[in-house]
């Protein structure tokens, strides 16, 4: 069975990803699409979900510790950049996430909360 963490981590090459790119732009613009991030927005993340995002601002937050000009270096040199911090810092990385994500379930209730009556206050 394939799990959401195999799909998430798929590799894709450089063309395939600017493809994608294109085409979630056009997708974004789009209002069936700005409905259903609203509606994603007034619900609870899932455990999975959650993980990942807390993967997502660990890696970001030594990213940023450790290389202050990721975002102007080049494809090849972030794909570098990320191999050694992961090299480095996996295992460190793993650890933080976890418990970030403990945090992020704690704040995922008062998120959604003030998502809901920011989606009634405008409405109304």
């Amino acid at each position: 069975m394939i799990t959401f963490k195999d799909l998430y981590e798929r590799k894709v090459d450089v063309i395939q990803r600017k493809k994608q790119a294109r085409r979630m732009a056009k997708l974004a613009k789009s209002p069936t699409f700005q409905k259903k991030k609203q509606r994603t927005l007034l619900r609870v993340r899932s455990a999975d979900r959650l993980a990942q995002i807390a993967r997502k601002k660990t890696i970001q937050m030594y990213r940023d510790k450790f290389y202050p000009q990721y975002k102007s270096m080049g494809v090849q040199q972030r794909v570098v950049v990320d191999q050694k911090i992961m090299q480095k810092y996996g295992a460190k990385i793993d650890k933080i996430s976890r418990k970030l994500a403990m945090k992020l379930r704690k704040q995922e209730v008062e998120r959604v909360k003030q998502a809901r009556a920011a989606f009634r206050n405008k409405d109304s």
